[in-house]
């Protein structure tokens, strides 16, 4: 069964692909045009064990919200598109990253209904790089949960003083959570839930 999936999406603001693989290696080529944007997803990437694809074209004389936005949700749709009917996948995952002072967590519940709760510490510096707002970080993982049709928490149990490490730790959180829940379990034959649908 192959668990892969490839999503086009074109607007006035953006031109982009996501391609994706859920039983890849971690193995990305990510090109958005905002440097810590791509170190996200190059990390999300590695530590989900899902190789991702990403090339994205946007307004960035505007400035990054329309790219950054716009490729969470192409994300997002892929990777619904590629579980398929989600038979045999372990649904739950959970991740609890150090990221040097910060402690990040993750929950994710492949569940098919939207959801998202997240909490960050409040006051974090404005800016990451030249063009990644810090604002962004919620506006990602929540375009990604509601596209990606799942019930994902994400929270900083410790305020980190360096604002990269607190969203870094989000990020890798995610990975680690998403790599658990898309497992295939071998003693699960059919769809994980007493509905008999996800």
């Amino acid at each position: 069964m192959s668990r892969t999936a490839r999503v086009e999406r074109e607007t006035s603001e953006t031109k982009l692909v996501v391609e994706l693989d859920l039983d890849g290696t971690g193995t990305s080529s990510i090109s958005t045009g905002v440097g810590f944007y791509d170190h996200m997803l190059t990390s999300l990437s590695k530590h989900s064990g899902i190789d991702l694809t990403v090339r994205a074209d946007g307004d960035l004389h505007i400035d990054a919200h329309h790219t950054v936005e716009d490729v969470a949700i192409a994300l997002g749709q892929a990777f619904a598109q590629a579980l398929g009917d989600k038979k045999g996948i372990t649904r739950y995952g959970d991740a609890t990253i150090p990221m040097d002072e910060v402690l990040a967590q993750a929950a994710v519940d492949l569940s098919g209904r939207p959801y998202f709760v997240h909490a960050e510490p409040e006051g974090m510096t404005p800016m990451i790089g030249p063009d990644y707002p810090t604002s962004l970080t919620k506006h990602v993982l929540e375009s990604f949960a509601f596209n990606a049709r799942i019930s994902l928490h994400v929270r900083v149990l410790y305020a980190g003083r360096d604002a990269h490490h607190i969203v870094e730790g989000q990020f890798k959180a995610l990975a680690r959570a998403l790599r658990a829940a898309v497992a295939i379990d071998p003693r699960v034959t059919d769809v994980p839930s007493t509905k008999g649908a996800l």
